[in-house]
């Protein structure tokens, strides 16, 4: 719309409202090219930018509607679109004009009238527009078209019974197999987000509509190419084959040069992969994701960091996309902290028998970095790899004794933490070092260290001589220690009762120590558990720990992987979760859907919509018989508007509750019935052993509306 950003930066300066009003009456006499009124006008729409209010010059303004120019009719329509809502009173005055530019030859002019009645939300605009909005639908200008397309989703949201009365989702429709990629990719764009709204339309497709669509895949632009990738989540394939030729025929999208249209081609991909038979097709086609997304970790810093966290989703479905390229995930020195975190839990994710040897290496060699959070979190990687990787256990030892020796304070609280770990993983194995761990006893300041070092004295006290004089010095201010090293006090001076038991020290010390907890501790769960101790004074088999807690449930997992390239995915998050008003999403049941899919269904339920009425401030439209349409400028402001007619919204026509959808497994040789039981609770707990940091909600329920659907 401007000529040039060096040009037009003179009109960045704020103005006063009766300068400006004086300049346009005056240019309307003496301004025959209409070279004034466009100055003028630039100077508005640049305080509008800025942030000043404009709106008091709206009737100087809309005066220049009738101006024959392209460029000064685009800045009107955008003060219309700025200050439209907020003139409801004045805005009828406007509709002669409106009508008469849906109507102009230049179809530039066409699609920008009814592009801003569309965002001007008040009855009597939309009144006028419905029927402008059908005969551009219809337009013999694919301009006109696309722009009518989006028109529809912004009059849905407006009032979505007159949108369904209209029959303007049919309209929609329509244009899906429309000659213009462009226009295709409008009506998906807009039939997409009609269905997104929690008392919208339901929209799906069928094979052939879904063919049309990967057509105009070539001729679309990148928008529109994420657009018509993104709505092929909505078809539900019926057998193998048709889910298999649609995967082959969009892979080609993961050579794009766009990282919007790589992630949503893998998230296409991931969903395919469900209903497909073919292992062959499917270890090639994770084959080929695997250099799209190593060449997205050579952008810059924010788009790796999205690109990670969409990747730490696919291996945890998709182990084979990237099991051998590992050292891409390798750190570099001028990586930002959050991009590292990043990599290190997807180098703990690949890290197996073959590369653990070069992964240890490059986890030793981030413990001596200058970041603590950061050398915190590789010390833990290597724990969770020694209990991952059992070929790598004495390595991960060696290496962690070796960390040890460095004296450094979290260094040695962090390894002691991840050591407990690793003797519940391999009990009786490495109790050994027990002794080298007892020397760093005084450099154990944070409360999750000192529990992890508390227990290891606990259990195993029968190999610790001293154990009693060291519990005996651990429970000097037992009063005054944090509740977690509380709790591991208690468990442990009762373990070293039942291990000696005939020991005088040993039976003072319990006493002492549960005497305090059930007569001086305030916190009930602890006092509770001193109370138990008292009349169990017995000690159970330790059960060994597994990596199984660092793994998301598998239905959640391919929940999650329809969100691949949104927030949902960063956040590793359902959409409906943190954005109000979002619909969720699964896999859909059919029978081409894998067995062990069928087995851990998620429902997908929509809210019922509101049944009370919409209420739009504003004139409403004006009633047949009354007084004509008036023509257009000058314009009479001291009429009176029309009163405003009621407007209710229905429950019928074409609005529908979802039905039930699904998602799969996340290994084919993992138990459904425990899959089923962990999701129960929390599908997305298990997340939260990614370095103790990262959270997630659990979706909430919702009400069903029941309704008929409407398949595309």
């Amino acid at each position: 719309m401007m000529s040039g950003q060096g040009q037009d930066a003179k009109f960045f300066q704020r103005g006063k409202i009766q300068e400006f009003r004086q300049e346009l009456q005056a240019a309307e006499t003496k301004d025959k090219k209409y070279t004034k009124r466009k100055t003028i006008l630039k100077k508005i729409v640049a305080n509008i930018t800025m942030g000043n209010d404009m709106s008091p010059l709206f009737v100087d303004v809309v005066q220049c509607l009738g101006t024959p120019l392209l460029e000064i009719k685009k800045m009107v329509y955008l003060f219309l679109i700025n200050y439209g809502r907020a003139k409801a009173d004045s805005i009828h005055m406007i509709i002669p004009n409106f009508l008469q530019d849906c109507n102009d030859r230049n179809p530039l002019i066409r699609a920008l009238a009814i592009r801003t009645m569309s965002y001007i939300p008040i009855p009597v605009v939309i009144e006028n527009l419905t029927e402008q909005l059908r005969h551009h639908l219809k337009d013999r200008d694919p301009y006109v078209r696309k722009t009518a397309a989006i028109c529809v989703a912004k009059l849905y949201a407006a009032d979505p019974r007159k949108a369904e009365r209209g029959g303007f989702v049919e309209l929609l429709r329509d244009l899906l197999v429309d000659s213009n990629a462009t226009v295709v990719a409008n009506a998906v764009a807009a039939l997409s987000e009609i269905s997104d709204r929690q008392d919208g339309v339901l929209f799906k497709l069928n094979l052939p509509v879904a063919n049309k669509l990967i057509a105009a895949l070539g001729e679309s632009s990148e928008w529109g190419q994420i657009y018509i990738l993104d709505a092929l989540l909505r078809y539900v394939p019926e057998t193998h084959a048709d889910a298999e030729l649609i995967g082959e025929r969009i892979s080609v999208q993961l050579q794009h040069a766009n990282s919007a249209v790589v992630l949503t081609t893998i998230k296409v991909l991931l969903y395919l992969m469900n209903y497909m038979e073919s292992r062959k097709l499917i270890e090639h086609i994770c084959k080929r994701m695997g250099p799209p997304l190593v060449t997205l970790l050579s952008s810059g810093p924010e788009v790796q960091y999205v690109a990670l966290r969409n990747i730490l989703l696919i291996i945890q479905r998709r182990p084979t996309v990237l099991k051998n390229d590992v050292k891409v995930f390798f750190c570099k020195y001028n990586d930002p902290i959050y991009v590292k975190l990043a990599k290190l839990e997807i180098m703990y994710r690949l890290a197996n028998e073959e590369n653990v040897k070069e992964v240890l290496a490059e986890l030793e060699e981030y413990a001596s970095e200058v970041d603590i959070d950061f050398v915190r979190k590789a010390v833990r990687s290597i724990g969770r790899i020694t209990i991952k990787v059992e070929g790598a256990a004495d390595a991960c030892i060696r290496s962690l004794l070796g960390l040890i020796e460095t004296k450094v304070t979290y260094v040695v609280q962090e390894a002691i933490i991840v050591i407990k770990d690793i003797f519940r993983r391999y009990p009786g194995k490495y109790e050994g070092i027990i002794p080298k761990l007892c020397e760093n006893l005084d450099a154990l300041d944070e409360p999750e260290s000192k529990a992890s070092m508390i227990w290891i004295i606990g259990q195993f006290a029968n190999r610790i001589d001293n154990a009693d004089e060291l519990m005996d010095d651990l429970t000097y201010n037992f009063l005054d220690e944090p509740t977690e090293v509380q709790f591991a006090l208690v468990t442990a001076a009762v373990k070293l009762f039942v291990y000696k038991s005939s020991s005088d020290s040993v039976k003072a010390l319990v006493h002492k120590v549960l005497k305090w907890t059930t007569e001086e501790i305030d916190n009930p769960d602890l006092r509770d558990r001193g109370f138990m101790y008292w009349r169990l004074l017995a000690i159970n088999p330790t059960p060994a720990i597994t990596t199984d807690a660092d793994r998301m449930d598998r239905g959640a997992l391919d929940q999650l992987l329809l969100h691949t390239g949104t927030l949902g995915s960063i956040y590793h998050k359902n959409p409906e979760t943190f954005i109000r008003g979002a619909a969720g999403k699964a896999l859909v049941d059919s029978p081409a859907l894998n067995p062990m899919s069928r087995q851990v269904l998620v429902p997908i339920q929509r809210e019922a919509p509101p049944s009370g009425p919409i209420v739009v401030p504003g004139p409403g439209p004006i009633e047949p018989g009354a007084a004509s349409i008036p023509s257009p400028l000058p314009m009479n402001t001291s009429k009176p508007a029309p009163p405003l007619p009621p407007e209710s919204v229905g429950t019928g026509g074409l609005l529908e509750g979802e039905g039930s959808a699904g998602d799969e497994d996340e290994d084919e040789d993992e138990d459904p019935a425990a899959a089923r039981l962990a999701s129960a609770s929390d599908p997305y707990a298990s997340m939260d052993a990614a370095f103790g940091e990262y959270t997630a909600d659990a979706p909430q329920p919702s009400t069903v509306t029941q309704g008929a659907e409407l398949l595309f």
